[in-house]
């Protein structure tokens, strides 16, 4: 049998990044693997959830530091890790998320302009020698990506920046993604059939490499 992975997923609003997980899990049936957790980052304790709220909501009477948002990022990540993820993966069940630590290096690193040396020293302290085994990163043009959310539900604090900074945020993704063998670029701003096809063409293909 396959040993056990850890798949993410990533991306900007409106990329599809929820269905895609759900899809993805869906594609591991195929190969007969069903010992599937599913989270999102942030979230998935009750901690972690409560921290989610805190991050996406808009607080009129004051604004949040940078760096504020980084740590609560990562104080919610650390929770989920603990709590669901490397148990989860030491009971050799897979798991698949919406979002890891590559948000932060482009939400806060690349968005906000936060130095990369701080996110890294974040991410080794706290994080260790997890990493994914595979990331599927959901390329989408922030207009486009933008729309789609705002179509779907009212826009939270970080889906209301502006487009300049979604534009950083895609580059910093790009730059970060670009020497990595284990993220797999799909393009998202085509239509929703087209961008599921070509997700499970990828993850069969990367499954079997892992077979053979």
């Amino acid at each position: 049998m396959m040993k056990n992975k850890f798949i993410v997923i990533e991306g900007l609003e409106g990329a599809g990044k929820t269905h895609a997980c759900l899809f993805v899990k869906e594609t591991l049936k195929e190969y007969n693997i069903r010992n599937v957790v599913l989270v999102r980052q942030p979230g998935s304790t009750p901690i972690a959830e409560k921290i989610r709220k805190l991050i996406k909501n808009e607080f009129q009477i004051e604004k949040f530091e940078k760096e504020t948002e980084l740590l609560l990022m990562y104080a919610a990540r650390i929770q989920l890790v603990k709590k669901i993820i490397q148990p989860a993966l030491k009971q050799g069940k897979w798991v698949i998320s919406d979002r890891h630590d590559l948000s932060s290096f482009a939400y806060q690193g690349g968005g906000l302009g936060i130095k990369k040396k701080l996110i890294q020293q974040l991410t080794s302290l706290f994080l260790g020698d997890l990493m994914p085994d595979l990331t599927l990163y959901l390329d989408v043009h922030p207009k486009i990506g933008l729309k789609r959310a705002l179509k779907r539900k009212k826009l939270d604090r970080i889906e209301h920046r502006s487009l300049k900074f979604f534009k950083k945020t895609r580059i910093s993704y790009l730059k970060n993604i670009k020497s990595d063998k284990k993220v797999i670029k799909i393009d998202a701003n085509l239509n929703i059939n087209s961008v599921t096809q070509n997700i499970k063409f990828q993850i069969l293909k990367w499954l079997h490499k892992k077979v053979i």
